[in-house]
């Protein structure tokens, strides 16, 4: 296996955003609203357009707005990372080259959900995202997708250069830890699941791509501060305050809750689209 000397697109909290709609559109203006606030909260990247970003419902010209918009109203003060996920591998390809024209600074590229791809097909699937040139994070969901990134993937996807991080969601500290031990001086890894934030970190995760931040961005980013700066009895006390807000946030299928939540803070209208209500 070829090795690559590690990148780390960002370190510490990372929100995955709700996409606010309104009257059937996507509302901008409460969008500029939400960045501003969690970048004022302490944020260290955005992910746009992912799975708290509704981003099946998008339209790909709705797509092409939102990350522009995004970069736009971000203007250099975070990374910007746009969700690229399909089951499609042309048409992830085809969202990979429009958040790069837009102006990600880097794309999260769920595994093919519905089609359970084989070894080869996932490495050329990725491989086809990585060709734009942008810096690509993994993003291993199965309780979405139905289908894991397993570590014999792994070893394969490690060859692309372009493939530089890993959001683990499974939900199972086991996995993150073999991806750590295994994979940790390789890609830059990020805990998926708000409720194992602080384990994670512990075996050396580098952040979080958080659901919990789109609702207290400046608790989340703090965590991993705390962490860092080796305040573990201020960390474990913080995680204890923000498990019951996280568990709420999962009670029904994301994003449901945190619109919910968001909509009776007055930042967006709740709204959702079928599927999703």
């Amino acid at each position: 296996m070829m090795r690559y000397k590690k990148k780390i697109p960002f370190e510490g909290s990372c929100c995955a955003i709700v996409t606010p709609f309104k009257d059937g559109g996507v509302d901008y203006a409460s969008l500029g609203v939400l960045i501003d606030r969690q970048i004022n909260g302490g944020t260290s990247a955005i992910v746009v357009c992912g799975t708290t970003g509704e981003a099946p419902s998008l339209t790909d010209e709705e797509y092409k707005n939102v990350v522009e918009y995004t970069v736009s109203r971000v203007s250099c003060r975070v990374p910007v990372i746009a969700g690229v996920g399909s089951a499609s591998t042309r048409h992830s390809a085809e969202l990979s080259d429009i958040a790069a024209y837009a102006g990600a600074d880097a794309l999260l590229a769920v595994t093919p959900y519905y089609v359970r791809a084989s070894v080869e097909g996932l490495v050329r699937h990725y491989g086809e995202i990585a060709a734009v040139g942008l810096p690509v994070i993994l993003y291993n969901v199965p309780p979405r997708t139905g289908m894991s990134i397993t570590m014999p993937m792994y070893e394969r996807l490690a060859d692309i250069p372009s493939i530089v991080g890993v959001k683990e969601a499974s939900g199972n500290v086991s996995t993150g830890m073999e991806l750590a031990y295994s994979f940790g001086d390789r890609f830059a890894l990020y805990s998926g699941c708000d409720e194992i934030n602080l384990p994670l970190a512990a075996i050396g995760f580098d952040g979080f791509i958080s659901v919990t931040a789109n609702i207290v961005p400046e608790k989340v980013s703090r965590l991993w501060t705390l962490w860092k700066s080796g305040d573990t009895a201020a960390a474990l006390s913080l995680d204890h305050e923000l498990y019951p807000l996280t568990k709420s946030l999962f009670s029904e299928v994301n994003p449901i809750p945190a619109k919910r939540m968001l909509s009776e803070m007055g930042l967006c209208t709740g709204e959702l689209r079928l599927p999703l209500y």
